[in-house]
């Protein structure tokens, strides 16, 4: 994603829906949605922060890294680690320990094409990935979005995104994954960047 595609979906947005365009107005950022590790690793580091504090999954991490000389392991020097190294030297679970293993496994094996997904489009990424044991389909969009840079994923079950269009929109009654879909087809073809202004907007303290 370049700073160009980013600032013509931002005006794009701004023309196309005023609820969000005033969020936009009020915001001291702009979308940063560029690659940030190779892809192994981000999955890796997608898998220590589930369900954990900041703070103690980035420990863990850590300690993950010192088994190998502090570098980012390959997927051959994750198989050939022991579980209970996983478990007892960095501190995961042992579910945690079988989710990294699976990954290595299935990376190797091809199931997940590891060097060819900058090539594949989004909705053959996420059936790739939901295949690994402990990444669900909000782990690979939180991985299209913030990995791989892609312009227009909709994370529809993530809990940030629901609460806040549901306080930007307005809506009452029972908020479906449909009616939040319909809303956000009006941000086509920057979804991603919309929904960077959702979380902005769940996370102030200002109101419309």
């Amino acid at each position: 994603m370049t700073s160009k595609n980013v600032r013509k979906g931002v005006s794009y947005l701004k023309r196309t829906d005023p609820r969000l365009a005033r969020v936009i107005a009020r915001s001291k950022t702009r979308p940063s949605l560029s690659r940030r590790n190779k892809p192994f690793a981000s999955l890796v580091q997608s898998i220590m922060y589930q369900q954990l504090a900041g703070a103690a999954a980035a420990a863990i991490h850590k300690r993950l890294l010192a088994l190998y000389d502090g570098k980012e392991p390959t997927p051959r020097q994750v198989l050939k680690t022991h579980s209970r190294t996983l478990r007892y030297r960095c501190g995961m679970s042992w579910k945690k320990a079988e989710f990294l293993k699976d990954l290595s496994r299935k990376v190797l094996d091809g199931t997940v094409e590891i060097h060819e997904l900058d090539h594949l489009p989004d909705d053959k990424i996420i059936e790739e990935l939901t295949q690994v044991k402990g990444i669900g389909r909000w782990s690979a969009e939180m991985f299209l979005m913030f990995n791989l840079g892609r312009l227009d994923v909709f994370p529809v079950d993530d809990l940030g995104i629901r609460n806040g269009m549901t306080r930007l929109y307005k809506l009452r009654g029972r908020v479906t994954n449909e009616r939040l879909e319909r809303i956000a087809e009006r941000w086509r073809p920057y979804r991603s960047l919309a929904c960077w202004y959702v979380w902005t907007y769940k996370e102030g303290e200002w109101k419309y």
